[in-house]
């Protein structure tokens, strides 16, 4: 299956990244390629790489750096991973299986979070795959794979919003008929914010951006499904 990796580094971020050191163990036949701002620009040629990676610049946004990312895309199927993303074997291997046996879907991994935080991670990690599993609402630190077309169909991410582009189109997504699925591995990211911002300010905070921005799409889904109930 042809796997357009993407990954967008934005301001600030360093060059030792551990992601940037496990590339390697990406199959030789996907696409690698970095989204990169006019602010982290010059990482491009500090970043040391172990395998081939192409490299985009588009204004600084997670949204609309892998956008730009995407117009560059060769595979079937975009991946996208945050700087964080903890890739090992056993996630580069628990995708391939899915992409053969679920193609079609919107996938994405069980998010854990590293002890670089603070506070009680282990519970945002376990409200976040509730909330996919029972609400098929993941984040997208939880390393979203979609079918290209899937996702040029619904205009990519948003670029003009605050925060929440990966959450608006899991929205989107799914207002088209995509379903997602969870894999069965654990997919480790930093959780160093909640040691800035604090665990319990960011915690409430990120609880209700998602409940206000979730609030008319979820509206517009129950909508749609009602319409088909009663045919109309």
């Amino acid at each position: 299956m042809p796997v357009s990796v993407i990954i967008p580094v934005g301001p600030g971020e360093s060059p030792d990244a551990p992601l940037f050191s496990r590339l390697n163990l990406l199959p030789d036949t996907w696409q690698v390629i970095i989204a990169l701002c006019p602010e982290s620009q010059a990482l491009k040629t500090t970043l040391d790489l172990t395998r081939d990676a192409e490299f985009v610049v588009a204004p600084q946004g997670r949204g609309q750096q892998m956008n730009a990312a995407v117009e560059n895309a060769s595979g079937q199927y975009l991946w996208f991973l945050h700087i964080d993303s903890g890739l090992t074997l056993s996630v580069v291997h628990a995708l391939k299986q899915a992409l053969a046996h679920n193609p079609d879907k919107l996938l994405c991994y069980r998010l854990c979070f590293a002890g670089d935080g603070q506070g009680p991670m282990m519970l945002n990690a376990l409200g976040a795959n509730l909330r996919t599993r029972l609400l098929g609402v993941p984040f997208g630190d939880q390393g979203f794979c979609l079918p290209a077309k899937r996702f040029r169909e619904v205009g990519g991410y948003p670029e003009t919003l605050p925060y929440g582009e990966d959450h608006v189109l899991v929205w989107l997504l799914r207002l088209e008929g995509v379903r997602g699925q969870m894999l069965p591995c654990d997919l480790e990211t930093s959780a160093r914010k909640y040691r800035r911002a604090g665990w319990l300010s960011l915690t409430l905070r990120y609880q209700w951006y998602w409940l206000r921005q979730a609030a008319p799409y979820a509206g517009r889904l129950l909508r749609q499904k009602v319409k088909r109930l009663i045919g109309v």
